[in-house]
């Protein structure tokens, strides 16, 4: 069982802290700043790891911190006559289309209405949020909800209560969205869900970030900060299983899509099937510091039952650090992960995904007025490569020892900052394959936002991460009014 042990890292990580936050503490060295109120209620911006397991698995890493949400947290206005609500939220008509024709689907990569509204309530427990889509999507044409899968006609993104039951600490209970992490784009501990198909298709940045039902306990001290984030059934990430993209399918030796749509073996089980996630975080001097650990299922169904050929979701346990500290007038990032397989302890089953290390180095600064750059190097590292290669079935790709991915970031301002240029390119000297997001948006007025981008794929081989997709390569347009 694993709630024993889930029980004692957090009776090991919490004690300590409850203590220090209550004894004295000796002075901090100068630099090391006292956590703010306000920072103890939100997330560190965080800006973005692509696993290269056999599709239809995606990486429990490609990313990072979407963009955008803090705008619509700032216009927020008292529209209640007098009750204390905050609404906010926008109305959203997008439209999109693949470049080459796809025998198995459709043309039209994204075309959905789409409603957001936002309530938030002060209470004196705490404070309540809401925030629900009203979606109409006639490209899936799956309009029964679906709250774990996003599909319907309502996508729940938030419903939680916030309250603070000390003063060192913050208790957050319900649906939320949660990240955390230093890569732009790119994972390694973050281990909260994804919406591949929303990144894929042309949604906003924001919709790559799935919510998870959790509880999340959040500690504060002069020494560290600790967060605990319990889930007490699996969420999934809303990963790519044919309905909406194409991909590459070992079985069938070949791209498949709406004639192959994944049907995976999904732990599901309450307080059975769940997930522990722990970040422990602190300012050494200008360095943000901070440790990790995960104990829960590979995101995606990146493994294969041997017998029905069924996909899973093979069991994961994650161990991580990362550090972000100002570099030669810009961020410098570094993350590490090891990811331990405890479904192939040996590394010798074919179809659970191997244990590796994966690493993260990034840097971002400013190229000249409004104009932003960023790099990143990103590495999986296979642990038992020897033992996964002599066990793999004739006729199934082999996946490298080493993968290696190149991220490049541009970013222009102009016409006083109404109009953004931005471009996002993935390359793997490895895969040999690519991914390249350009996006042009201009703001109208406050409230109207218009925009324009692409989602196009590269590769020499069916079977590699991004090659799978070329036949998904689409062009989008989209108009939002945010209120």
């Amino acid at each position: 069982m694993r709630r024993p042990l889930a029980l004692s890292l957090f009776l090991v990580c919490v004690a300590p802290l409850a203590a220090l936050a209550n004894a004295a503490t000796p002075p901090l060295p100068e630099g090391l700043e006292e956590t703010t109120d306000q920072q103890k209620t939100e997330e560190p911006a965080l800006p973005p790891g692509l696993m290269g397991n056999p599709p239809p698995s995606l990486p429990p890493g490609l990313g990072g911190t979407p963009k955008g949400d803090e705008d619509k947290k700032e216009k927020a206005s008292d529209t209640s006559g007098g009750l204390g609500i905050d609404l906010t939220g926008f109305a959203e008509m997008r439209i999109g289309f693949r470049m080459q024709s796809d025998a198995n689907e459709k043309a039209a990569s994204i075309g959905e209405a789409r409603l957001q509204l936002s309530f938030e309530k002060a209470f004196s427990l705490g404070t309540a949020t809401v925030t629900a889509d009203f979606v109409y999507d006639p490209i899936l044409d799956r309009h029964g909800i679906n709250l774990e899968e996003g599909a319907g006609w309502l996508d729940l993104r938030e419903a939680h209560l916030l309250m603070r039951p000390t003063d060192f600490a913050d208790l957050k209970v319900g649906r939320q969205v949660l990240t955390w992490g230093t890569g732009d784009l790119l994972f390694i501990n973050d281990m909260f869900p994804k919406d591949w198909n929303a990144f894929f298709i042309g949604r906003d940045e924001e919709y790559l970030k799935a919510p998870s039902d959790a509880l999340k306990l959040a500690l504060f001290s002069d020494f560290a900060n600790l967060d605990v984030i319990y889930t007490p059934r699996f969420d999934a990430d809303r990963y790519i299983d044919g309905r909406r993209l194409s991909y590459y399918n070992p079985l069938f030796g070949g791209i498949v899509g709406r004639n192959a749509v994944v049907v995976p073996d999904r732990p599901n089980d309450w307080f059975g099937d769940d997930e522990l996630s722990l970040r422990l975080y602190r300012n050494l001097g200008t360095t943000e510091a901070a440790l990790y650990f995960y104990d829960g299922y590979n995101k995606s169904p990146s493994g294969m039952n041997a017998a029905t050929f069924q996909p899973t979701f093979p069991r994961l346990r994650t161990y991580g650090a990362s550090f972000r500290r100002p570099m030669w007038s810009g961020i410098a990032n570094v993350e590490f992960g090891f990811y331990d397989s405890l479904d192939d302890t040996a590394g010798s089953n074919p179809f659970v995904p191997n244990s590796e290390f994966r690493f993260l180095a990034g840097y971002e600064r400013e190229l000249a007025p409004e104009l932003t750059g960023a790099v990143q190097y990103y590495l999986e590292y296979m642990r038992d490569y020897d033992a996964y290669s002599a066990a793999l079935p004739q006729g199934f790709p082999a996946r490298d020892k080493a993968r290696h991915v190149l991220t490049a970031r541009l970013t222009k301002l102009a016409m006083n900052q109404t109009l953004t240029w931005s471009l996002f390119a993935y390359y793997s000297p490895s895969d040999n394959d690519a991914y390249i997001r350009p996006k042009v948006s201009y703001k109208l007025t406050d409230a109207w936002l218009v925009e324009a981008g692409g989602n196009l794929f590269f590769g020499a081989d069916d079977h590699s991460f991004f090659g799978q997709f070329r036949k998904n390569t689409n062009i989008f347009a989209g108009v939002r009014y945010s209120f």
